[in-house]
């Protein structure tokens, strides 16, 4: 694969992103990622650990928003990231993202899509994509407000604003923060594959309950946003490093 690695230590598997300069999840990296997380569900493998360098995910690839303006083409832009989210999510076994540098919109919902959150001191996180006119499209909505409570998911979704290691932790996005991130998770991962493997799949899935319906209605929402002329703007306006002027239409 081009811009994902994946590689197996014992019955912990590896994936990283490799997409230079930031991991801007274009649709091949996505694809990537789908096919990634079908291997990493064989039963050898019994824990998971996600990460990217220097930075976890920046986002998603903003110009290919600017093709899908141009060409007219709207519909499904984010159901492939959506999917892979829950491809990882729905894994039997547990998983860890270890996060270095920015893990912003899609990249952030990438990591909630994992049990686990560790993060780097030089992390910053958050789902910047009402700057562009947008809303989060592959669960943001969903996992930020289950995993942080409403209110403060609230702040972060309508201020679009960064929040680094230590107020991740504060707010509940991180579970650890550490210097060498990859190196605790992967030996937390390892002490999670030696444990009872079918009854974590069993608790995540009950877990998960409920979050199907949500899902739902963020896709129909992010269709809605991303047909706007708003919408158009913040992207555009973005790639031309410069202040939008959204008009609310």
């Amino acid at each position: 694969m081009q811009f994902v690695e994946y590689t197996v230590d014992g019955s912990v598997a590896i994936v990283r992103l490799d997409r230079p300069p930031v991991n801007a999840l274009s649709a091949a990296l996505v694809d990537e990622l789908g096919e990634t997380f079908e291997k990493a569900a064989d039963p050898s493998i019994r824990a998971v650990v996600i990460t990217g360098t220097p930075h976890f995910a920046a986002g998603a690839d903003i110009r290919e928003f600017q093709v899908a303006f141009d060409e007219d083409r709207r519909e499904g832009i984010a159901s492939g990231l959506s999917d892979a989210i829950l491809a990882l999510e729905r894994l039997p076994k547990p998983t860890i993202a270890a996060i270095r540098g920015f893990a912003l919109g899609g990249g952030l919902e990438l990591a909630m899509g994992a049990d686990y959150r560790y993060l780097a001191g030089d992390a910053k996180v958050g789902q910047p994509e009402i700057q562009l006119g947008i809303i989060p499209g592959a669960g943001g909505t969903q996992r930020l407000a289950r995993l942080i409570g409403y209110r403060a998911a609230r702040d972060l979704i309508l201020t679009g604003r960064h929040v680094d290691a230590t107020e991740a932790l504060e707010l509940g996005i991180a579970d650890k923060v550490a210097d060498d991130v990859l190196e605790v998770a992967m030996g937390d991962a390892r002490r999670w594959a030696e444990g009872p493997t079918v009854a974590y799949g069993a608790a995540k899935a009950a877990l998960r309950t409920g979050l199907a319906e949500g899902l739902e209605v963020e896709r129909e929402g992010f269709s809605l946003v991303f047909r706007t002329k708003d919408a158009e703007e913040g992207v555009r306006s973005f790639l031309g490093k410069r202040t939008p002027s959204f008009q609310g239409r």
